[in-house]
């Protein structure tokens, strides 16, 4: 339980325009204990940190590694839904951190039990599960927690060491190998892994769906009740979009540059559901995520650029032409051509009212630089 003296210096820590000044510390000892003024001044910044993911973030409470490993608000209702459209009553979140996948299961209607080895975390995710009216959180290690057959279970393993964060499994927590056993218990079982996660510690039988959200791939989870395979979902405020393998296609089509160029969404790209994203549309190369057309194609999945110029890959060039068309905003993007973009604009020297979108691409005839507009 926090102590009332901590939540009376919240509470006036909270009308502190910087938390992280001295101002700030002098005031709030003056009315409360060093140690509690400390953490209430935390509690403050990182409050304003997780305004960016959680809409209760005024109140609730953090920790700093929490704060960084929490599920943003769109994606926990999400995963949350899913769980309860696949007729889950009662889910186990080992290893819950500040609880924020289990607050929205609770509010999803599910039974939750929150488990996490810190003692401090649990306390905060205790704080945390009772603003959605559910019970406490429970000291315990994730190994140690037996769980019922007919339970769901969420996971979230930790993968931060002193080194920074890591795919070597042997340094997740709670271990990869309680993780691989649940994916393969009868239960119904999500896991959530940063969007990098290597392709090859993807277990068979599983479902891998990375999520995007505004544009930002943030995470993939793997499910073991869903068909097996590899999706990407585009989340917003009140929907979910899902990208699954098409079937039906046939051997990918690489041409040249069309009128239009397409960026599909990272969710898409890592997913492998590149030509999914982009019907009809085809390839520049074989082994990079740029497609094109002739005619425009409407899909929430990728980015759709007019085409306007087409130049060689050549600095020369591309500076004349940014002088010429007096180019002052230059967005620059590329993918799969060695090339630092902010050390490309500082040799263009762009200057002027105008603005343009550059793509470096590797296309049939070589490697281009695109000038386009966003459609």
């Amino acid at each position: 339980m926090i102590d009332p003296a901590r939540v009376a210096a919240l509470e006036v820590a909270a009308r502190e325009p910087d938390p992280s000044s001295l101002g700030a510390a002098t005031r709030l000892r003056a009315v409360a204990g060093p140690e509690d003024a400390a953490w209430a001044l935390t509690q403050t910044a990182l409050r304003r940190r997780a305004r960016a993911k959680v809409a209760r973030a005024d109140a609730m409470l953090f920790t700093p590694d929490g704060l960084e490993q929490a599920t943003r608000d769109v994606v926990s209702a999400w995963r949350a839904a899913r769980f309860a459209a696949a007729g889950v009553r009662e889910a186990w979140d080992l290893g819950c951190g500040i609880g924020a996948d289990a607050m929205a299961m609770a509010e999803a209607g599910l039974v939750v039990h929150a488990v996490d080895a810190d003692a401090v975390t649990v306390e905060v995710a205790t704080w945390n599960l009772a603003l959605v009216g559910a019970g406490p959180a429970s000291l315990g290690r994730a190994e140690d927690t037996p769980v019922p057959v007919s339970a769901g279970v969420f996971l979230d393993p930790a993968r931060r060491t002193a080194r920074g964060r890591t795919w070597h499994v042997a340094d997740f927590t709670p271990p990869w190998q309680l993780v691989l056993d649940h994916l393969a218990s009868p239960r119904f079982v999500c896991v959530k892994l940063g969007p990098g996660l290597p392709k090859e510690l993807i277990p068979d039988g599983v479902r891998a769906t990375w999520v995007s959200v505004g544009g930002d791939v943030v995470e993939v989870s793997l499910w073991n009740r869903l068909p097996e395979g590899r999706s990407a979902v585009l989340l917003s405020a009140g929907s979910a979009l899902e990208l699954e393998p098409d079937p039906t296609l046939g051997p990918a089509q690489v041409a040249q540059l069309g009128r239009y160029l397409y960026e599909p969404d990272g969710a898409a790209i890592r997913a492998g559901l590149v030509r999914e994203a982009v019907p009809g549309a085809w390839l520049l190369d074989p082994h990079v995520a740029y497609l094109s057309s002739d005619e425009p194609v409407d899909t929430p999945w990728a980015t759709r650029f007019e085409v306007v110029d087409v130049l060689d890959h050549s600095v020369k060039a591309l500076r004349a032409y940014v002088r010429q068309h007096s180019i002052g905003t230059l967005e620059i993007k590329k993918r799969a051509v060695d090339v630092d973009p902010a050390a490309l604009r500082r040799e263009l020297r762009p200057s002027g009212p105008a603005s343009a979108t550059l793509i470096l691409a590797r296309t049939v005839d070589g490697t281009k630089a695109v000038v386009a507009r966003r459609a």
